[in-house]
């Protein structure tokens, strides 16, 4: 795991080294062992590199025989000992034992088509000297972060914008349309980036740099079909994808370091020690963050799962005061506005992770892939409620604005206000209000009116529907899941891990995205998915007597944080300052009486504005 850079020109211009040098030492938390160049007339290529695989000899930038083709990689290839005696027999020598050093043979095989024989995840810039051809790369589902930046100067690329950042040429503005983006998601979508000069190379898409012009290809999607068809019976597809799920597991073992698991106590990492043990693993390290608040707390549930498979069980239990001295450091480190609270302890158990282990296997990516959120189960209610007639439902909306507010984790009164909100919206806008923060219209008014004009006619719903755009779906459940792997997976929650991992030189190996293992289950029936009210239906029937029962049983909680009581406790302070009159009128971005009233209600517990001042104090 590591952090890549680079640039390159349409003529043989003279790189500046100084530059490079400086996107590279940019990247230094996320490879703190080595770091390599390479440069030429009119390319530069920089690489820090985090040695799981290959210590001795893996320093990139690594090229192939003739020195024709140079790589500099981020991430894992699983296959490659499959892939790395294929290419051997084809007559290609190789001086390394990593990973990366069959990403430039198997691309003199095949080109761009070598995409299709990879198995990992990855972010890579290969340079095709010959040809003056800059491929870049990332992973199907978007483990890996990419971003570049194309002008008439040329391309350039990185890990993380703060590399980017470093060149003479990438201005850094603030680009409105990711902002519009971030505060109704609270992320930002693909290819969008909060820097306008800036963009992301989506999930499963490739970026070519040649003859001074650039494209921007899809490689792969998921495959909405139906393959079952009837044709096997439930215990058959729990055997089916039970077994798969081992295989994922099983390939992500490759290391010449210590592993361990990120356990949270809930069904999918204790699901990752259940498929360890299956493959007959047994020295397991596990990790685990506990609070003090009670409402957020799920120490009793990872210590039964570290009991049942007794694993070296290592944790922490927080106070609050060790999660809001961070929030700076985490906001500095992310680069772009990420308003996902749990990226704080998530930071803090990498760090207290990467105490022991390089590497350590997550549960990231089961409850997109067989529908464990909430949310779906809101989506059910919201058919039934939407058949209520109109005044029974206008009495029931009455009341739950008059609810008391409670800052307890996921309460009843902050669920309800967040459902029937939603509902005036269509199915798929209703869903990403949900689990977003502002609607069109409260955006309208936070921000202040200069921004509004210039975005005007603007609609950052309109992403949803782009996505859908030409692709059958067999349910409206199935929209929902597609949409929430190829938004809040690939950009909320997989950005969160990697950033917070990767500010520690962690490496986060996550089995459930394996691309072999999500087209399987996106081919499973949505019906087996969520079965009446129950999430993830088949996966806790394919998991039943692996794990614990009360874990399985367990309500959905997260990884929450109590930030409703920060704001009028801890953090009272920091936000009457980052929000004051004066700093907001400076800024121009926000509408500071909006922003003035989100706070007083809120202190005034009239309304829980939890998620909006959140949101709001990320992008400050």
């Amino acid at each position: 795991m590591c952090g890549i850079c680079g640039f390159c020109f349409p003529d043989k211009n003279p790189v500046d080294f100084d530059v490079l040098t400086k996107m590279t030492s940019a990247l230094k938390h996320r490879g703190p062992d080595d770091k390599g160049y390479y440069t030429d007339a009119g390319i530069a290529l920089g690489h820090r590199r985090l040695s799981i695989i290959d210590l001795d000899t893996g320093k990139q930038p690594i090229h192939n025989e003739d020195e024709s083709i140079y790589v500099v990689f981020n991430g894992e290839i699983y296959n490659f000992p499959d892939l790395r005696r294929e290419l051997k027999k084809k007559g290609h020598k190789f001086y390394t034992r990593t990973d990366t050093e069959i990403l430039v043979h198997l691309y003199e095989e095949m080109g761009e088509k070598c995409l299709e024989r990879l198995n990992g995840m990855f972010a890579f810039a290969i340079w095709d000297k010959k040809r003056r051809k800059m491929f870049l790369a990332r992973d199907r589902i978007g483990i890996k972060p990419l971003y570049y930046s194309y002008n008439s100067k040329g391309l350039a690329f990185a890990s993380e914008p703060k590399a980017m950042l470093r060149l003479p040429w990438v201005e850094g503005r603030l680009d409105l349309q990711g902002l519009s983006h971030y505060l109704s998601y609270d992320f930002i979508p693909a290819p969008y980036c909060i820097y306008e000069d800036i963009r992301k190379v989506p999930p499963g898409h490739q970026v070519v740099y040649e003859d001074g012009e650039v494209r921007c290809e899809r490689y792969w999607d998921l495959d909405l079909s139906d393959r079952f068809g009837g044709g096997m019976n439930e215990e058959e597809m729990c055997d089916l994808i039970w077994g798969e799920f081992c295989r994922s597991v099983k390939m992500r073992l490759i290391s010449d370091v210590p592993l361990g698991v990120l356990l949270s106590g809930g069904i999918d990492s204790t699901s990752v020690l259940a498929a360890l043990r299956h493959e007959g693993v047994h020295d397991i390290k596990t990790f685990s963050i506990g609070f003090d608040d009670p409402s957020f707390d799920e120490s009793k549930y990872f210590r039964r799962a570290a009991a049942f498979f007794e694993t070296d069980h290592h944790e922490e239990v927080l106070a609050p005061h060790k999660l809001i001295d961070i929030i700076p450091e985490v906001a500095s480190m992310l680069d772009e506005p990420l308003a996902d609270a749990s990226i704080m302890p998530t930071y803090l158990l990498s760090r207290f992770t990467r105490g022991h282990v390089k590497v350590a296997l997550g549960g990231d990516g089961g409850d997109e892939l067989f529908a464990g959120y909430p949310t779906y189960q809101a989506y059910l209610l919201a058919r039934y409620y939407e058949r209520v007639p109109r005044i029974i439902r206008s009495l029931v909306e009455a009341g739950v604005k008059r609810l008391p507010v409670s800052f307890d984790n996921m309460s009843f009164d902050f669920r309800a206000k967040k459902f029937v909100h939603g509902i005036p919206y269509s199915l798929i806008e209703r869903q990403y209000t949900w689990m977003g923060t502002f609607s069109a219209d409260e955006k309208e008014g936070l921000l202040a009116p200069h921004m509004q004009r210039r975005l005007k006619g603007f609609n950052s719903f309109d992403v949803l529907h782009d996505y859908l755009k030409e692709r059958a779906f067999s349910s409206e459940l199935g929209k929902l899941l597609y949409l929430d792997t190829k938004l809040y997976l690939q950009d909320g929650v997989l950005v969160k891990v990697d950033r917070a991992s990767m500010a520690h030189g962690l490496e986060v190996r996550v089995p459930f995205l394996d691309h072999r293992f999500v087209e399987l289950v996106t081919g499973l029936p949505e019906a087996l998915k969520l079965k009446g009210f129950t999430t993830k239906y088949l996966w806790k029937k394919a998991i039943r007597d692996r794990i614990p029962d009360e874990i399985i049983r367990r309500k959905k909680k997260g990884f929450g944080m109590p930030i409703g009581k920060w704001f009028s406790g801890e953090l009272k302070d920091l936000i009457l300052e980052l929000f004051s009159q004066e700093r907001l009128k400076k800024q121009g971005v926000f509408n500071s009486s909006v922003v003035q009233r989100l706070v007083a209600d809120h202190l005034a517990r009239r309304v829980d504005n939890r998620k909006k001042l959140w949101n709001v104090l990320i992008f400050q």
